[in-house]
């Protein structure tokens, strides 16, 4: 019996993946990453010290941080420290000042 000669044009693969979700007539898939082209203008006023919150999404959002060192370039970020001692790089259009907190107001003299 001789060996059977392969087919050039057959299908070596026939295990194909799943058509991702969506329909052909949106051009953007549900799973599809998405770049923030504004981010590399970055938001200015910030300094070493200055109190923040995280906004956007990830960990850490919506907390408290304090920044600890400001990094420039292609995009603009910062190393904060939350209040819960943790830090982590953000970018800065990621950062909004945070809220003044209001001082009690002293006790009246007697």
């Amino acid at each position: 019996m001789t060996k059977r000669k392969r087919n050039p044009y057959e299908r070596q693969n026939t295990n194909r993946r799943a058509p991702t979700p969506g329909s052909d007539a949106s051009p953007e898939r549900p799973n599809l990453a998405t770049i923030n082209v504004t981010a590399g203008m970055g938001k200015a006023g910030f300094a070493v010290g200055d109190k923040v919150r995280i906004e956007g999404s990830g960990l850490y959002a919506g907390e408290i941080a304090t920044i600890e060192k400001v990094n420039t370039g292609v995009i603009p970020s910062a190393v904060v420290r939350t209040a819960s001692g943790n830090t982590r790089h953000v970018r800065t259009i990621d950062l909004a000042p945070a809220p003044k907190t209001q001082e009690p107001a002293p006790a009246p003299q007697s």
